[in-house]
């Protein structure tokens, strides 16, 4: 049902790379390197957080999205909009001016991400009900988070629920209802409004499904500019569009952290950011956290208004959903002229709600056959105890023990430690030359090269 690799969204572009290792620092999955002068992304190990994007002072991490004239192969062409959308733009600017313009650039129909969400709420506590084993159960909103527990917390996989998030619910919805009008399915794309990069990544492989009801992706910081230029060059005070119904006061702010957890029966934890994740995580799984019935768990601070293709500050996006929300009713409104609301395909959608088994895919796994594996975890473990664990990262990895790990298997050698190619020059088992070509092979030749006269200095 999943592929052999993750898709990854995350791209880096060597002919950018200038091998500064910020990345690898920030990496919470030690999923890069720096070999050659330039960043090297481990696939297995990387789960499209997004934080190597963050710091990249040159632009050369790039998230690979959809053109947006991609939405033009499909007669109906559907806007899937999260309301992090809508929460980046200044309060002087309306739903129904940026819904308007959203049609007035080619999408024929605009739809919110979280209308899925009543049904999701009501499927959890189910789940929770019929499974009590499984505690605590985690949100399977984030596939940040769900990528993390795969490759990290193997252990713990069993605990993510097996739902859909509400971006797969709504889209189907919206399938549905288009093919009840008389719409050929083949003829609608759907196309998601994305504030991060791990959503690209799962629409484009799925976890637990063998293919999602979305066909596209739009960055959000892309679809954002085009709005937004818009909007002021046409100084819109009003619109005739109409908006058929609004989102719940609990729909508004579900992408937002804190926006799940109260909606669960029993003890709900709402974590944020994917290292304060992690260090909880560590915890969970060492035993010393119990009691817990829910987890909302998101990599991003502040949730999806913190998403990398997010424009506005995050607080400030978080600030207006929540006092957006302030004035919205507790259930959905429809307006009599609108389309059919969510909550009509309810018994459809909770019969295709579940997702399949989600699969550990361990970082940690050295090999494949056991016996082997245990050899190599020994080599791992003897390096160590030679490496000074300083975790100063000139060796092109981002630890004391990645680097264990990549020459038990093969990736690294025992020299490309600064501190043991010292001690080997002080016995004379390797010249400075030698020194000199592993760091060139590490950091490549236009960083080392400029040091080799350092007379005049």
């Amino acid at each position: 049902m999943e592929n052999v690799n993750f898709h990854h969204a995350l791209k880096i572009r060597e002919d950018l790379c200038i091998g500064c290792s910020h990345c690898m620092n920030v990496c919470p999955t030690e999923a890069i390197r720096v070999k050659n002068g330039k960043s090297v992304l481990f696939g297995d190990r990387c789960v499209d957080c997004g934080e190597c994007f963050r710091v990249c002072p040159v632009s050369a991490i790039i998230i690979d999205h959809d053109d947006f004239n991609y939405i033009f192969d499909y007669k109906y062409r559907v806007a899937l909009v999260p309301a992090v959308f809508t929460g980046q733009f200044p309060e002087d600017i309306s739903l129904r001016q940026i819904y308007s313009v959203i049609m007035d650039i080619g999408f024929t129909h605009v739809y919110e991400v979280e209308n899925g969400v009543d049904i999701l709420s009501d499927a959890i506590n189910e789940t929770a009900a019929n499974h009590p084993e499984k505690k605590p159960l985690i949100s399977s909103f984030c596939p940040a988070i769900v990528r993390l527990i795969q490759v990290k917390f193997p252990a713990l996989v069993e605990n993510i629920m097996l739902l859909k998030p509400p971006l797969d619910i709504s889209a189907l919805h919206i399938r549905r209802e288009l093919v009840s009008k008389g719409i050929p399915e083949e003829e609608t794309g759907i196309f998601y409004v994305t504030p991060c990069a791990a959503k690209i990544a799962a629409i484009k492989d799925p976890v637990g499904e063998l293919s999602s009801a979305i066909t596209g992706v739009i960055n959000m910081d892309i679809l954002f500019n085009k709005v937004y230029k818009q909007v002021k060059q046409r100084n819109i005070q009003s619109c005739t569009l109409p908006i058929g119904r609004k989102l719940s006061k609990k729909a508004t702010c579900w992408s937002l952290t804190n926006g799940e957890a109260p909606y669960i029966k029993g003890r709900s934890l709402a974590i944020d950011e994917i290292k304060n994740v992690i260090d909880f995580l560590e915890r969970l799984e060492n035993e010393e956290v119990s009691d817990i019935d829910f987890l909302e768990l998101r990599a991003c601070d502040e949730s999806c208004a913190g998403g990398v293709l997010t424009i506005s500050n995050r607080f400030l996006t978080a600030e207006r959903l929540r006092n957006h929300s302030e004035d919205l009713p507790e259930q959905e409104y429809q307006h009599p002229d609108a389309t059919s609301s969510i909550l009509e395909n309810k018994e459809f959608l909770m019969q295709h709600i579940d997702i399949g088994e989600i699969k550990p895919r361990s970082m940690m796994k050295l090999d494949e056959n056991m016996a082997e594996a245990m050899k190599k975890m020994e080599k791992v473990n003897r390096i160590m105890q030679l490496l000074p664990m300083v975790d100063c990262g000139i060796c092109g990895a981002p630890s004391c023990q990645a680097l264990a790990q990549d020459i038990a298997q093969g990736d690294a050698n025992i020299n490309h430690c600064i501190f043991i190619q010292k001690i080997l020059e002080q016995k004379g088992e390797l010249s400075l030359d030698d020194s000199v070509k592993i760091m060139q092979e590490i950091w490549g030749f236009g960083k080392t090269n400029k040091y080799r006269d350092l007379k005049g200095i």
